[in-house]
Formats: C-alpha cells, sequence, structure tokens
C-alpha cells in the first residue's frame, strides 16, 4: 500500500501515523479537494482468506462504512470516503489535531488525568454516545486509544463500525484463533464476554471502564492475564475509583460505579441520563440514582427541564419528512422489516367466507436473511444521500420479496416504501405518488386503514402532492390523516405531531399564512413538551415557525428564532451538521431583510468556508451561500463584486447542475441584476431572455417563474428606451396571467 502512495487517484499517503491490529493509519492529501485527511488502511486481503470470507468482509466493510459515513456529530470523527484498492479496503477520515486518550495518559507517565479533564471528557463522550446510540449504532469497542481529545478541547469518538466489523465476520476465531469475544479485554463488558447479545449499555459499561483508567491511572481490573480480567469483568465488584484517588468527586465515584455493574439493567438506562447524571453532579454536587426505568429528566446544561417521555416514545424514530433538511434519516418503524415470526394477515369479517388464495410456500430463511440485508444495505445507501442507487437496490429486493412472500406482505411493502422515498428524493414525485398509493391500498388490506403503517403511507402521499404543488389535495389527506392519529393515538404522540408540522408547512404553500404560522407554534410547544425543546423535531419546527414568521414580515421574530434554532443545533447536533449550516444559511438571509447586509456579509463568508471544508466548493448549499455573499454585496452597491460572484457562481451551476437548473437559472438572473445596476442594460437584456427561455422551456409558457423573467425582460427595455417593445411583452404577460387565473379552482 505505502509503495503506490496514491489511491484510486485522488488520495496521496503522505506519512504513518499508527499501526494496529487491523491496518494502518496514514496522513495524506485528498488531490482532488486540497485537504489533509487520514486514510485507515485494513490488513490486506490476500490468498490466505478463501473467497466466501473475503467476500463477507468487503460486504461487512461497506456497509459498516456507510453507516459511519453517515454519522454527523462534533464529537465523532468524520467519515469522507471508502473503499477499496488493490485488495485493501480503506476509510477516509478526517485528520485530527490531538492525542488519544491512551496516548494523554503515557505523556502523563501513566498518572492519572487532572478531575476538570476527566469530568469534561466524561460529558462530552456521553453526549457522542447519546447520539450514535439513538441511530441504533453501538460502538462495541470503547478504549482510551479511540477516544481522541483535540488541542481545541473538543473530544471525538473514532473507530465507528471498526469494532462491528470485527464482531461480524469473526476476526477474532478466523484471524487470531484466540476464541475470545472481540473487543480489548480490559474494557469488555460482561455480556460481551459470556457472547450474549450486546446494546447501547454495553458501550456504557466500556466507557466505565475507560473513565476509571484516566480517573486513577489503571484499568478497573489491572492484570497481566488476559483470562484474569475477564473473569475480573464477569465476577468482581471493582473498587470504587475514590479508594485509589480521594480527590475524585463523590457523584462521579457513583457514576462510574454504576457504569461497571456487572448487569446492564444496573447501569443508567441510556447516554442521555449518563449526560444528565454528569451535568447535574457538575452544577450540585448531588448524585443522581440509576434506576432501571426511563426515568424523569432533570435539568440538561442549557437550563431546561424535559419532563419524562411517555413509554410509547420509547424506539421512535425522528420525522424523516419534517422539514428535508437532515442528510441523515432515521430508519422508520417499517422501514427495518425484516421476518421475525410468522405474518398472519388481517382478516376483513365482512370476507371471511371468502375462500382462502393458494398458499404460498415457506421462502427459504436464507433468502429472507439475504433480502433483509440487502434491504438494510439500501437504508444505509439512503443515508448516504445516494438515492439512486438506494432506489435500485429497493426496487429489487421489493420485486424478489413480492415474488417470494407475496404484494401484500409487510416486507413486501416496506420496500415499495422505499422506493416510493428514493423516487420523491430523485425528483420524481409522480412516480412516487403512484409507489406510496400502492404501499397504501396493500397495507389497508392487509393491517386495516387506521394502522399506523397505512397512515405512514398516506402521510407521504400527501407529501409528494405537495411536491407536485397540489396543495390542496395535500392538505385534504393531511387532514384525514391526522384525524385518524389523533384518535388512536393521541395528540402528543410524535406521529400525530410530524402530521401537524407537515400541514403547517402545507398551509403556508396554500398561503394562509397566519394559519400556518399559528399551527406551527403548537406544534413546536407540543414537541418541547413531549421530546424536549432541543430535540432536532422540535428545532425543525421552530425553524417552520421561522419561516412563517418571514412570510408574514416579521423578521426580526423571524431572525431571533432562526438564531436560536442555530445555537440549539450547535450544541445538539454539532457545527458542522447540515441542518445547523441550513439554520445559519436562514439567519442571513434574515439580516439581507432587515438591511443588515454588512451582517449578513460577514456570515456567509464564514458559512462559505465551513461548506466548502464540509461539502466541497461546488457543493450545491456551498453554491447557495455564495449566491447570498453575492446578493449583499449588490445590496451595499459594490456592484463589481457582486456580478464577479454571481458569474462564477453561475459558471459551476452550470458545469454542476445543468443549465436549466433553477438554481442556474437563479444565478443567471443575479448575473443581469448586476450588469443592469452597472448601466449595461443590453448585456442584461441577453441574460435576461436567457433565463425566461430556459424558464419556458422547462416549467412552460404561463409559469410564474417564468412569467416574473419575462416583466425583467420588459423593464430591461425599458431602461434601454425601446417603451413599445416593452410594452408588448406586458400585455402578453398580462393576458397568460388572466389564463392562469381563469383555469384555478
Amino acid at each position: 500500500m505505502a509503495d503506490t502512495r496514491l489511491i484510486q487517484s485522488r488520495y496521496r499517503l503522505l506519512d504513518l501515523i499508527g499501526r494496529g491490529g487491523m491496518g494502518e493509519v496514514w496522513r495524506a492529501r485528498d488531490e482532488s479537494l486540497g485537504r489533509q485527511v487520514a486514510v485507515k488502511c485494513l490488513k490486506p486481503m490476500g490468498p490466505q482468506h478463501d473467497q466466501a470470507f473475503t467476500r463477507v468482509l468487503r460486504e461487512r466493510f461497506r456497509r459498516e462504512a456507510r453507516v459511519a459515513a453517515a454519522l454527523q456529530h462534533r464529537g465523532v470523527t468524520v467519515v469522507h470516503d471508502f473503499g477499496e484498492h488493490d485488495g485493501v479496503l480503506y476509510l477516509v477520515m478526517e485528520l485530527l489535531d490531538g492525542r488519544n486518550l491512551s496516548q494523554l495518559m503515557e505523556d502523563n507517565k501513566q498518572h492519572p488525568l487532572p478531575v476538570e479533564d476527566v469530568v469534561d471528557i466524561a460529558d462530552q463522550v456521553a453526549g457522542a454516545l447519546a447520539y450514535t446510540h439513538e441511530q441504533g449504532i453501538v460502538h462495541r469497542d470503547l478504549k482510551p486509544a479511540n477516544i481522541m481529545r483535540l488541542a481545541d478541547g473538543t473530544v471525538k469518538i473514532c473507530d465507528f463500525g471498526i469494532a462491528r466489523l470485527g464482531a461480524d465476520i469473526g476476526f477474532t476465531s478466523r484471524l487470531t484463533g484466540t476464541g475470545i469475544a472481540m473487543g480489548t479485554p480490559h474494557y469488555m463488558s460482561p455480556e460481551q464476554i459470556s457472547g450474549d447479545p450486546v446494546d447501547q449499555r454495553s458501550d456504557l459499561y466500556s466507557f466505565g471502564c475507560v473513565l476509571y483508567e484516566i480517573a486513577t491511572g489503571a484499568p478497573p481490573f489491572d492484570m497481566e492475564d488476559a483470562w484474569a480480567v475477564l473473569v475480573g469483568h464477569r465476577d468482581t465488584t471493582p473498587e470504587p475509583p475514590r479508594r485509589h484517588r480521594d480527590e475524585l468527586p463523590a457523584y462521579f465515584d457513583r457514576i462510574v460505579l454504576d457504569l461497571l455493574a456487572k448487569e446492564p439493567t444496573g447501569r443508567p438506562h441510556d447516554a442521555r441520563e449518563l449526560g444528565r447524571r454528569i451535568a447535574a453532579g457538575r452544577t450540585s454536587l448531588t448524585y443522581v440514582p440509576t434506576v432501571a426505568t426511563p426515568p424523569v429528566r432533570r435539568a440538561d446544561p442549557l437550563g431546561s427541564r424535559e419532563p419524562r417521555l411517555p413509554s410509547w416514545t420509547r424506539g421512535m424514530t425522528t420525522g424523516h419528512k419534517a422539514g428535508g433538511a437532515s442528510v441523515l434519516r432515521t430508519t422508520p418503524p417499517d422501514a427495518a422489516a425484516g421476518l421475525t415470526g410468522e405474518w398472519i394477515p388481517r382478516v376483513d369479517a365482512r370476507r371471511a367466507t371468502t375462500p382462502r388464495p393458494t398458499e404460498r410456500p415457506t421462502p427459504p430463511p436464507e433468502l429472507v436473511a439475504t433480502l433483509t440485508n440487502r434491504h438494510n444495505a439500501g437504508l444505509s445507501l439512503g443515508r448516504l444521500g445516494r438515492w439512486a442507487e438506494a432506489g435500485e437496490v429497493h426496487r429489487s429486493v421489493a420485486a424478489e420479496r413480492e415474488h417470494a412472500l407475496g404484494p401484500d406482505h409487510p416486507d413486501t411493502l416496506a420496500s415499495r416504501y422505499e422506493v416510493g422515498f428514493t423516487l420523491s428524493r430523485t425528483g420524481r414525485a409522480s412516480d412516487a405518488l403512484r409507489e406510496y398509493s400502492r404501499v397504501a391500498q396493500g397495507r389497508e388490506r392487509t393491517l386495516g386503514p387506521d394502522h399506523p403503517d397505512t397512515l405512514a403511507a398516506r402521510q407521504e402521499m400527501a407529501y409528494v402532492l405537495g411536491q407536485l404543488g397540489r396543495h390542496f389535495e395535500a392538505h385534504q389527506t393531511y387532514t384525514s390523516v391526522l384525524a385518524v392519529r389523533e384518535r388512536t393515538a393521541g395528540s402528543d404522540h410524535p406521529d400525530t405531531l410530524r402530521c401537524r408540522h407537515n400541514l403547517a408547512y402545507n398551509l403556508s404553500r396554500l398561503g394562509r399564512l397566519e394559519d400556518s404560522y399559528r399551527l406551527a407554534e403548537e406544534v413546536a410547544e407540543a414537541r418541547a413538551r413531549v421530546l424536549g425543546p432541543t430535540h432536532p423535531d422540535t428545532l425543525v419546527t421552530r425553524y417552520e415557525v421561522a419561516y412563517a414568521l418571514g412570510q408574514l414580515g416579521r423578521w426580526p421574530e423571524a431572525l431571533q428564532v432562526y438564531r436560536e434554532v442555530a445555537e440549539a443545533r450547535v450544541r445538539a447536533l454539532g457545527p458542522d451538521h447540515p441542518d445547523t449550516l441550513t439554520a445559519r444559511y436562514e439567519v442571513g438571509i434574515s439580516l439581507g431583510r432587515l438591511g443588515r447586509s454588512g451582517e449578513a456579509l460577514d456570515l456567509y463568508r464564514h458559512l462559505i468556508d465551513d461548506r466548502t471544508r464540509v461539502n466541497g466548493p461546488a457543493d450545491p448549499e456551498t453554491l447557495r451561500a455564495r449566491h447570498g455573499l453575492g446578493v449583499n454585496l449588490g445590496r451595499l452597491g459594490r456592484w463589481e463584486e457582486a456580478l464577479a460572484e454571481a458569474r462564477d457562481v453561475c459558471a459551476i451551476r452550470e458545469r454542476v447542475l445543468g443549465p436549466d437548473h433553477p438554481d442556474t437559472l437563479v444565478s443567471r438572473r443575479e448575473v443581469a441584476v448586476g450588469l443592469g445596476w452597472l448601466g449595461r442594460w443590453t448585456d442584461a437584456l441577453t441574460e435576461y431572455r436567457r433565463v425566461a427561455a430556459s424558464r419556458e422551456r422547462v416549467l412552460g409558457p404561463d409559469h410564474p417563474d417564468t412569467l416574473a423573467s419575462h416583466n425583467d425582460e420588459a423593464h430591461c427595455l425599458e431602461q434601454l428606451g425601446r417603451g413599445a417593445e416593452a410594452v408588448e411583452v406586458y400585455r402578453r404577460v398580462a393576458v397568460a396571467r388572466q389564463r392562469g387565473d381563469g383555469g384555478g379552482r
């Protein structure tokens, strides 16, 4: 690997950072984007492994790499890319400037770290674990070497997916022959040692071992013999950390001992509860005991109070359609469907006398498992935003499930549901509507009209109706679904609130701005009460509140809400999360609307830097921020700079998105605006006409955007003294608008 120096003609290896049991880590340069990265190279897959094993390794690697790449949190190492080169699997990650906890201990001559550093590390890692666990991901190999502290004090967890990869393909038995369960002995949970299934509480135990070591200077069971260490984890009660170091706070001592409980039920319920206990201890120095059931939420570091969640919220997913801004889509309840037991179709009493159809033979379990794995691979592709590829996977799985299980089997319909989702995300709303309609009809036949999965399909129908501009039909569908959800699940159920959120969004598209604002306010308050004020769904609805305020012309209030959402997303999701960056963009829009273009300019410059670092210089969102920069340069009268920026953005958009893409045309219009302000009206007319011709070709002659472009053309003709031509264009626009008004409802 080192001999080639260049991977996939893009990543140039510069120097070796570290070497471990599963491979090497190199500092490298991304030649495409001109940035420094870290490249982790797994051991070569040579002839010593049989083909079946190699195939499994590749598949597991791709699956886990996709999951790792989808994680977006300030406390988790960012994975940029992955692949295979000359038989070597590799991951491309952000290059971290810092030391892992093992190195920090070595630097400190194996003495414990300062108490304030230990508590700060505990707090940050708890937040990162809470996020990853809520995505359904368990690390499985938390240890000091996998936790980095950066130069600025940020703490990041590394190697998500790598430990799981080792567990899934049986590294320990196939590669080392030891037969020891996957994990590092000093940090393994008792359930890992016993070979029992593990969940998020196993990570909490391992983290307890890490905290014990950095707080005292040694792990809880520090013996030379690996088997003695494993037996200690399984059978021995650890000594309290304060016996080794009496300056440790009492609350921290109790938290670590609770993390090290032999039974998972004795540990904190989840990482969020752990974080709350750490925060409560730091502020009040009181001990908050662990309980086996979800506890009443106490004051969090932000000073808010979150009520106890109803039992039915446990395991609920976030609203993946709530705002469309989040790249990371959590799996809806039906999307990870696999055969977990016998499927019993719904029987309609009115049809009880109808002869049963010929029974379909039971498919082989291997086929069912394979299709489930492929379904989940499609979900992973979707989480990465690779919707076209995800759609191909889901279509093929849907066809095979239909053949093996039948067209109305829940698994078949789950695959078709995902096909609809990918169609919606790739701009094929009409096709998505047909797919969702098919799913809704099948679920109504087998599950009933009021089943949550049936309602989920109908709600997606409403969403794509909105995409198609059929907002009145969308409104009717949302209203009917909402009535059932409120009756069957209650007004505060997350699914009910999601439907009300979508209804508020659709009301704004119907022009009912006051109604949209009031409903969005109600949903935001309810979500804050049920899910907490910093839950992503709550923030999405508050974002919609800000949008409605802007539409109503209440820009000072909109700016305030957008800022609050952006700040909360920084804390909850991290500064580089797509939703955080989107909220910052809207802050810039609001500043510009309020005439505060100087502030908007500063904001957009920082946002462009961050977007370029996270997404690259040609990403649509980076270009959107640059467009905002150009607009505000114009507002400040700096038209030469504004024109140069608009031309540059337009050229990149035309190359990346195409000449007729709406964003490209918006940039082309901005070029025309700049030319006009500089008095170059003949050149401006050429650009305005290009925009009008493209919109007429793509959107139709009577579309509002097409007519707006013709108005621009007429205004330009007036500036050139060609009044008769301008009047004729204005007349055509007026006729087209009357024609459009006559064809409305």
